[in-house]
């Protein structure tokens, strides 16, 4: 009789909760993927011979937003410690790297952070921007020769 009033144990562990968290974290791992992804936002000068960006993770974005903040790829970069971030991502991993700045970044602050890239030893570099408007309605540029 003792053994009949004893309680059953359950001995299968229930793995629905577990399913149900890792597919929540699953979902924001994703989103936050997405979002990632998107890069930093910033205001390219324009011009007329434009070469797109290579796709693939053959190489490293470096921008420069409008407040002169620095980015590699998405990760701010502290402008004191830009030399060693170069050295140890660009350089160790042996890619491309481009330069974005924003249209607003004074032309010596450019100037200053190209020649970081290039003391830190960086051997390819490019530099981004977007096509020009074709628009009828824009600006003539002057012709190269001057007239």
């Amino acid at each position: 009789m003792a053994a009949r009033n004893r309680r059953r144990y359950l001995t299968e562990i229930n793995t629905t909760p577990f399913v149900d968290v890792m597919l929540v974290l699953l979902v924001f791992v994703m989103v936050g993927a997405a979002i990632k992804g998107q890069g930093v936002n910033v205001d390219l000068p324009r011009t007329r011979t434009v070469e797109s960006l290579p796709k693939g993770s053959g190489h490293f974005v470096l921008t420069m937003d409008a407040e002169g903040r620095l980015f590699l790829d998405q990760d701010e970069v502290p402008r004191e410690h830009l030399r060693e971030y170069l050295v140890q991502r660009v350089l160790k991993q042996d890619k491309a790297l481009f330069l974005r700045a924003d249209k607003t970044v004074p032309y010596g602050d450019v100037v200053r952070v190209m020649a970081e890239i290039r003391e830190a030893g960086v051997p390819r570099m490019g530099i981004v921007a977007e096509p020009e408007d074709q628009s009828p309605d824009g600006p003539a540029l002057p012709a190269p020769g001057g007239e």
